[in-house]
């Protein structure tokens, strides 16, 4: 993937205002720990409305440290390529995002994807996270107008280390996809985090 475009921050900042408790509109998380050697150890998939008020403050962190993070700095947009590899894995999170992550084959070929390239040596989560965001109108002013202009459905990836067991900690590395571009989808663009830019 080709380093391309810069991302809006107030792009980044309208999708992290909805990720409260209170206004969440998150629908499913899913997710895989994974041990030393990158194989999945236990994995969940669960609606995102049925966890616990501290269970959702809780993973609501994981999700928004990727958009919140520094912009074009740690979260970086990248173009699809042409290359057979980045066009599977495009055709692979369209699925993903398109069933509302409720195909687990799927997502078990994401998660062995992700281990065969995120060598660390450590237990760590892979959580996916799906929303359906009803992008509303803006005047000239930039004041809100009730009426929406498209739904903007999208998929939030958080690689983190457990700090226990079967408990993540903080990303250190993950991706939104497809990339929000002007208040609007991109799918062929990819936003990637990584929590230390310069690995």
């Amino acid at each position: 993937m080709e380093k391309t475009d810069v991302l809006n921050r107030e792009d980044m900042l309208e999708l992290t205002r909805r990720m409260t408790v209170a206004r969440t509109s998150f629908t499913r998380i899913a997710g895989a720990y994974m041990d030393r050697d990158g194989e999945i150890d236990g994995s969940f998939n669960t609606n995102f409305l049925n966890l616990s008020s501290a269970e959702k403050e809780k993973n609501l962190a994981f999700a928004k440290a990727i958009p919140f993070s520094k912009t074009n700095e740690q979260l970086q947009e990248r173009e699809f390529s042409d290359a057979a590899d980045a066009r599977g894995m495009r055709q692979l999170l369209t699925g993903m995002k398109e069933c509302g992550l409720k195909n687990d084959a799927l997502m078990y070929t994401f998660y062995e994807i992700v281990a065969e390239h995120y060598k660390t040596g450590e237990e760590y989560a892979i959580l996916v996270f799906h929303d359906r965001y009803d992008v509303p109108l803006k005047a000239a002013d930039k004041e809100r107008m009730g009426e929406s202009e498209e739904v903007y459905e999208y998929l939030i990836c958080a690689i983190c280390p457990l700090v226990g067991e079967y408990e993540a900690g903080m990303p250190e590395c993950g991706f939104l996809f497809p990339s929000f571009s002007d208040r609007s989808s991109d799918d062929g663009h990819i936003a990637v985090y990584h929590r230390n830019p310069g690995e």
